[in-house]
């Protein structure tokens, strides 16, 4: 069935139309155009007008009023952007993607979309003296999706949720002198030959690896990774400025959690930060919780790099969600303290931080506009994981991947591939054309 959107603010990286109508129908968007009821809308194309006058007509609809039918649904007052890619998390909702359960990463994301997540990384980290074989293995098959026993029925269920699009490998190629929280156990040398073995694990899914490209052997793994498609991220590193140039020069397209586990700015020896704000190609992560970075720091960031190559991301570990938790890190017993996750002996590990947080987070410690936050939080990750023909814009022909927000940018719903799977009492309430209640603050409102 189309459904349309009625009335909404619609913002992505392109545009933000004060008032308009956006149609879905299956996994896809069909049209995107200002309300046609609005001035605005005279500038439409024939065929997007066409395609919202047949959505609103449906069981007598107009365009000039608002109907109950859960076709066209009055989405006045609210806002309508692409839904978020976190490219780099590790868990969230009790739920760890360091895992050699496929079934515990698909209830991630099941969680995820009331955070406002419509697709995500798998973050793979190390392993103690071997490859993560176990893990990558476990994110394979999650991402796959359902697949047929020998008597051709699903032996997996897909409950629905957001996307796994791949995997982010956070190690085990990293500087042991900014390995935070990682055990030294999981290091290792890049080698030819396990990076071959490391592709053939992965089956193609391998979206983003996150290296040390000073270590010995980094250049050939960055020329290999970039060869076989992947996005290589400079990160957990004590490369200098020429080192991280370099590493630029070979592929390098991304910066890890820009300003933790890296070598830091400083006036005679400028590290990585200084080659990211002189390399147009490369983008950073960054952590907007307040307590990794600093938010003076994550508006001197974003002046280096504009919202334009700047990735918002969680870091976010099982814990995220909860007030106070227990969980572990690769086997690391961590707990959830003031906002933070931290080790026994205080490490930070992590972040508890959720997506929509990070919009209200950067909202409130940066000038940008709500279409460079979406810019940050959609279409840059769904670049980053080779995702951007069809995820983050609100554009015909993409997935309908859908946040709904209110004017404090807490979030109403979710939508998945098109399907609602997060909904407060306020958006179930315009479903059914009751009238509209006071939206539930749950822990995706935080």
């Amino acid at each position: 069935m189309s459904v349309t959107l009625h009335g909404a603010r619609l913002v992505d990286a392109n545009d933000d139309i004060s008032a308009g109508d956006i149609t879905f129908e299956g996994r896809g968007i069909t049209a995107v155009a200002p309300r046609l009821d609005s001035p605005a809308a005279a500038g439409a194309s024939d065929a997007l007008a066409d395609a919202l006058a047949d959505a609103l007509a449906q069981d007598g609809a107009s365009s000039a009023a608002i109907v109950a039918d859960a076709s066209v649904i009055d989405a006045s007052g609210l806002i309508v952007m692409p839904g978020f890619i976190d490219t780099h998390t590790h868990g969230g909702g009790g739920a760890s993607l360091q895992t050699t359960d496929p079934d515990e990463i698909r209830a991630y994301a099941r969680w995820a979309p009331s955070t406002g997540v419509t697709a995500f990384l798998v973050a793979v980290v190390g392993a103690p003296n071997t490859l993560p074989e176990a893990q990558i293995e476990a994110a394979v098959a999650a991402c796959a999706g359902p697949r047929a026993d020998q008597d051709g029925h699903d032996s997996q269920v897909d409950h629905g949720g957001a996307e796994p699009l791949g995997i982010h490998l956070e190690g085990p190629y990293i500087s042991e002198r900014r390995r935070g929280a990682h055990l030294a156990s999981w290091l290792r040398t890049p080698d030819a030959a396990e990076t071959e073995r490391l592709l053939a694990i992965a089956q193609g899914w391998l979206r983003i690896v996150t290296l040390a490209p000073e270590l010995p052997g980094g250049a050939a793994l960055i020329r290999r990774l970039v060869e076989a498609g992947v996005t290589v991220s400079l990160g957990h590193s004590d490369a200098t400025y020429e080192q991280a140039l370099e590493a630029v020069r070979l592929g390098v397209t991304q910066i890890t959690h820009c300003c933790n586990a890296m070598r830091p700015l400083l006036h005679r020896d400028p590290g990585p930060l200084s080659a990211l704000s002189e390399s147009p190609t490369v983008s950073g992560e960054v952590i907007a919780d307040g307590v990794h970075v600093h938010p003076a720091m994550v508006r001197a960031l974003l002046k280096l790099m504009g919202p334009e190559r700047a990735i918002l991301i969680t870091d976010a570990q099982a814990g995220a969600g909860a007030e106070d938790a227990t969980f572990e890190f690769g086997g690391q017993p961590a707990h959830v303290a003031n906002g933070a996750a931290r080790l026994a002996d205080g490490t930070l590990t992590g972040s508890v931080l959720t997506m929509d947080q990070a919009l209200r987070n950067v909202m409130s410690m940066t000038p940008v506009t709500l279409g460079e936050a979406s810019a940050m939080l959609s279409r840059n990750p769904a670049r980053a994981a080779r995702m951007a023909e069809t995820k983050g814009l609100l554009r015909p022909g993409y997935d309908a991947d859908l946040v709904i927000l209110d004017e404090q940018l807490t979030l109403q719903a979710t939508y998945c591939g098109g399907e609602l799977v997060y909904a407060s009492e306020g958006w179930l309430a315009r479903l059914s054309g009751r009238p509209t209640a006071k939206p539930r603050r749950g822990r995706a409102g935080r």
